[in-house]
């Protein structure tokens, strides 16, 4: 039976982050609603960081009442400065203004003249523009302003916030909508997997930003430095660019996202820059990434066939090979299913990286996980260093020319249940935190390790060799798991003749049965004066 996420403790807050959503509803598009809420929570979590900044410059220097206006007081302990007007206690005084609108919308174009590190990102003459009365953006601001460390104890509330929203609007938008945002299991499950102690992380389309946060968690989970830890990354869609810089903002992760939204393929931001992690969800068989001209000569494919113009999966594939680190860059990202078996120029590609060692891992995840899909996805490990090697004091076993695969498919049992409007749900597929992903790295780490215990698993796993009977280049350089893994064909395990011998047994009682009642029938009747035929 399916097992449901239990959310109890969470009740109070959820039902006022679902009043936030509810506040704006019927006023405008999914995404401005969404970007009205965020911007506001926001606005919310920047005017608190200021307050206790401010309070903080008020106790060590109380007699200098300059440096409590100065923008540099508060950027040097990662704050942004706000002018009066900008706090989020001057939006809440004014709340029932009929120009509350006005008043957000010119806090927002504060906020960015004063803080250059945010130009671009903040939601500009939106909230004038919704459509929604004043008196339901006064309820959204009341919801929101139910949010605090004081009401809420959570270690890191912001992040749930912000979790929330990015999930729920994910959870309520189409396809393309989705992109967005990458369900966090999945996302926590990669940054365990490529481990980013330190160095620089890199995302090519970076959505909202989860593959940073997941990264800098990992290194609060494993008690390492964020200051150890640089971000890079890129986003093509303008609001879901800005999406990102707010997330990361308000979680004071120090981030370089360019000056603006920008292709990845085509306008490059990070052009000859090498990085030690990448964590990716690129978009799932994008058509038309490039004109049939274009990028012929582009150094990322140098060696490779062309990647088609019809399905930039492998495109994804080169363009991230092309920025690790050649002596130890390690990256893990999404791709859909069909990118295993794929052929022409995309077999061509898959054969190249297979005989240049660059992939380690190759896991295929249970259907249902992502908020607007149903499909199975694969989640690749690539690893420009295979060789024998101490990594963080974990002895690792020469693995060249060496291939793990899973197949999680059946891994399906634990689901969370996401209310995203009222009346609709979507129930997901979900890793946990203490089963699901533990085991999963398990696995993983006793492979890679030199006195590991791993076993091949039937149905689970197999570790493959490139070259041998069985082995990819015998499989035709297929990375479909299915290829490999054992499975049971569980009609193997029946004794056919000691089965036939039981059902003829049983049908020999059944006929001595009737025999005997037909028998009894017929001497019941004959005393009667009745023939039965």
């Amino acid at each position: 039976m399916a097992k449901k996420i239990n959310n109890n403790e969470d009740i109070a807050l959820e039902s006022i982050l679902w009043n936030c959503r509810v506040a704006l509803r019927g006023f405008g598009s999914t995404e401005r609603n969404r970007d009205a809420v965020i911007g506001l929570v926001f606005l919310k979590f920047a005017g608190d960081k200021f307050e206790d900044r401010r309070e903080e410059i008020i106790q060590e220097h109380p007699d200098i009442l300059m440096l409590r206006e100065m923008p540099a007081s508060y950027n040097a302990k990662n704050v942004y400065y706000l002018k009066e007007t900008a706090r989020w206690s001057y939006i809440v005084e004014n709340a029932s203004s009929n120009d509350i609108a006005i008043i957000i919308d010119t806090a927002m174009k504060d906020i960015e003249e004063d803080n250059p590190s945010l130009n671009g990102t903040l939601p500009q003459n939106l909230y004038a523009t919704l459509g929604a009365p004043a008196g339901k953006i006064k309820n959204l601001i009341d919801e929101i302003n139910k949010i605090s460390e004081e009401r809420f104890h959570e270690e890191d509330l912001i992040g749930r916030v912000y979790e929330y929203f990015l999930q729920v609007y994910a959870a309520s938008g189409t396809k393309e909508d989705g992109e967005f945002y990458t369900p966090a299991s999945i996302v926590r499950l990669i940054a365990e997997l490529i481990e980013p102690y330190d160095g620089v992380v890199y995302d090519p389309c970076c959505g909202s930003g989860g593959m940073f946060v997941q990264s800098m968690k990992f290194v609060d989970r494993h008690k390492g430095n964020r200051n150890n830890i640089s971000i890079i990354g890129q986003e093509s869609i303008a609001e879901t660019w800005k999406l990102c810089k707010m997330n990361l903002s308000i979680r004071g992760i120090a981030h370089d996202l360019g000056d603006t939204n920008a292709s990845t393929f085509t306008n490059d931001l990070f052009k000859n820059r090498k990085v030690d992690y990448i964590m990716a969800n690129p978009p799932f068989n994008l058509k038309n990434w490039r004109n049939e001209d274009e990028l012929l000569d582009d150094p990322r494919f140098y060696g490779y066939t062309m990647p088609p113009v019809a399905n930039a999966n492998y495109a994804w594939i080169l363009h991230m090979i092309s920025k690790l680190d050649v002596n130890d860059g390690k990256a893990g990202f999404l791709l859909a299913n069909g990118a295993l078996n794929a052929d022409g120029a995309e077999y061509e590609i898959r054969k190249e990286i297979l005989e240049r060692d660059y992939v380690e891992a190759i896991i295929v995840l249970p259907r249902d996980m992502f908020y607007t899909t149903d499909i199975s996805v694969t989640l690749w490990i690539i690893n420009m260093n295979k060789k024998a090697k101490v990594d963080y004091g974990r002895k690792l076993r020469n693995r060249e020319n060496n291939v793990l695969f899973m197949d999680l498919r059946t891994w399906n049992e634990n689901i969370e249940d996401i209310q995203y409007e009222k009346g609709k749900r979507k129930r997901k597929v979900a890793f946990t935190d203490d089963e699901h992903i533990p085991k999963i790295k398990g696995i993983y780490n006793s492979w890679q390790e030199e006195n590991g215990s791993y076993k091949d698993v039937p149905e689970l796993c197999k570790s493959v060799m490139l070259e041998g009977e069985g082995g990819i280049r015998d499989k035709d350089y297929s990375l479909a798991p299915s290829k490999y893994i054992e499975f049971i064909d569980r009609d193997l395990d029946i004794d056919y003749e000691r089965e036939m011998a039981r059902i003829q047994d049983e049908m020999r009682e059944v006929l001595r049965k009737e025999k005997k009642s037909q028998a009894m029938l017929e001497e019941a009747f004959k005393g009667i004066g009745y023939e039965l035929d």
